[in-house]
């Protein structure tokens, strides 16, 4: 299977053609920019085509990353992966930034199982564990610096991510979380046929908040 990821959920904008039948990284582009991916992504996408010499109607399935990560950025990664999987007659899959840092995490270091913390400031970080298989054994959550501390208390595994410093007691995180694009791809190329669109996953409600107290008072005209 020929597989576009997109990733745009933090400060990276990444686009990589990988073909999961030999495992292999056809193209694969990655722009650390933080902001303004709506403008870059799509030549970030023609750049891992051109890599990979492959023509966008070649491609079987995309795979994007739907959070925890920027708002606006994840918005622009999901709407671009369901327009060409409408376009192109392919399914779109979904994947989390957690659960791709995690296999990311065990390809490397298989056997065990691994806890990913995001540091989502505020002194609250997103968390999920999962199993040596990569399986989820509880689903992402947004907790307080305490109450992730206290849901990993006894936990055997390796704990990483942004928010593991945090977690150690350390003042500051790790700084932006980083995956290769690839441990996108691979992820969303293990999902299974028939997998609901992808949609946003937000733990957090948006900063933007409508004013109050502006609203112009109702009129009625005669």
């Amino acid at each position: 299977m020929i597989v576009l990821a997109l990733d745009t959920s933090g400060v990276d904008c990444s686009a990589c053609v990988y073909d999961s039948a030999s495992d292999k990284v056809l193209g694969d582009v990655c722009e650390t920019i933080g902001k303004g991916h709506a403008e870059r992504l799509m030549a970030v996408i023609d750049g891992a085509l051109q890599q990979a010499q492959l023509p966008l109607q070649q491609i079987e399935r995309i795979a994007v990353t739907i959070g925890p990560g920027s708002f606006t950025g994840i918005r622009v990664g999901v709407a671009a992966a369901r327009g060409f999987a409408l376009s192109l007659g392919v399914d779109a899959v979904g994947v989390t930034t957690l659960e791709t840092i995690a296999l990311h995490h065990l390809l490397e270091n298989p056997g065990h199982p691994v806890a990913v913390g995001l540091d989502a400031k505020r002194g609250e970080a997103y968390l999920q564990t999962f199993a040596a298989d990569g399986s989820p054994l509880r689903e992402a959550v947004l907790l307080s610096l305490d109450d992730a501390k206290a849901a990993l208390s006894g936990f055997d595994g390796a704990v990483i991510g942004s928010a593991a410093p945090l977690f150690a007691g350390q003042e500051n995180g790790a700084g932006p979380d980083h995956f290769p694009i690839a441990a996108v791809a691979r992820a969303g190329a293990r999902k299974p046929a028939g997998q609901p669109k992808p949609a946003p996953l937000y733990l957090r409600g948006p900063d933007a908040r409508p004013q109050t107290g502006f609203a112009l008072a109702r009129r009625d005209v005669a």
